[in-house]
């Protein structure tokens, strides 16, 4: 397993080591050990989630204020354009975002720290992608930052409007949301 801090340092891009032949290929999404010793950090995954959705669909960006979720995030069809925005307050990155290709073709893995809103948007036909949390989801707790607020700036690989849900709809600018100390 191999990895880069992305211009977040928190935020980690995973690339694994694929075994690959003319019967298909294998590769260790997760190892608590590895990764303990990668990246410094001992993760305590205790939900996993699966979504499928259709191209120029836009999920986030989403964050628990209570009940905080790091999020280890990969795609197994298709391909999405995965963001991460740092929203604690008082760290030199707030407000800035990385974002990176993420596929069932590249098999690369997103990790995602708590204090971090995040969201997707998928770029081919479908996407199904699967992500591992550090708690529970609290819908009481659950937050939504405009996909759009321009003082994030994040550049989406779109050409025509995303498709939202009604709570992405009602996402709310940086500005005025709840954050992180």
């Amino acid at each position: 397993m191999r990895l880069t801090s992305l211009s977040i340092p928190d935020v980690l891009l995973l690339e694994h080591e694929i075994f690959e032949d003319e019967r298909g290929f294998f590769f260790e999404s997760f190892n608590e050990k590895r990764f303990a010793n990668v990246a410094g950090v001992k993760p305590q995954f205790v939900q996993d989630n699966h979504s499928k959705s259709m191209r120029n669909v836009l999920h986030g960006l989403h964050y628990q204020i209570q009940h905080t979720q790091a999020k280890l995030v990969r795609v197994i069809v298709g391909e999405v354009f995965d963001v991460a925005v740092d929203i604690r307050r008082n760290s030199p990155t707030f407000g800035h975002w990385v974002g990176a290709v993420l596929s069932a073709e590249n098999k690369k893995q997103m990790w995602i720290p708590e204090g971090f809103a995040h969201g997707f948007v998928v770029t081919s036909d479908s996407a199904e992608f699967l992500y591992k949390t550090t708690d529970y989801w609290a819908p009481e707790h659950e937050r939504c930052i405009a996909w759009n607020d321009p003082a994030i700036g994040i550049k989406w690989p779109l050409d025509v409007p995303p498709v939202l849900s009604a709570k992405d709809q009602q996402g709310v600018l940086l500005a005025d949301a709840e954050v992180f100390p």
